[in-house]
């Protein structure tokens, strides 16, 4: 059984600190110091890139020392506005509605290859 991973962050509020290091986060930790409770865990980036653009961004992210908000560990999606921390429940709430409106794109492309169909044709 290996050891349970640490890793040293340089805060401005607590100096040199060693907490508890999640297996899943790939954060280096070596960024600007910051306070302690803004310190944060994050796993590898899921992204969804359309034409070169990114379209959203998921990532696995916990707070451990967070002063006003949850300490656990939550799915942080950025999609257009939306940038925030979400519940597994609301993850898939938000894949549920992503593949709804995936329905209607479709629907839409159908419909706009009719209509440049019928404007060829004229």
């Amino acid at each position: 059984m290996s050891a349970a991973r640490t890793v040293t962050v340089h805060t401005t509020d607590r100096g040199a600190v060693t907490i508890p290091e999640p297996s899943w986060c790939v954060d280096s930790h070596d960024h600007r110091p910051e306070a302690l409770c803004d310190t944060s865990h994050r796993g590898p980036e899921h992204l969804a890139v359309f034409y070169g653009y990114e379209v959203a961004r998921a990532e696995l992210a916990q707070y451990p020392h967070a002063e006003e908000s949850d300490r656990g560990i939550g799915g942080f999606v950025e999609l257009g506005t939306l940038a925030r921390t979400l519940t597994p429940s609301e993850l898939d709430e938000l894949a549920a509605l992503l593949v709804d409106y995936a329905g209607t794109l479709r629907h839409l492309a159908r419909q706009l290859s009719v209509l440049r169909t019928q404007e060829a044709g004229r």
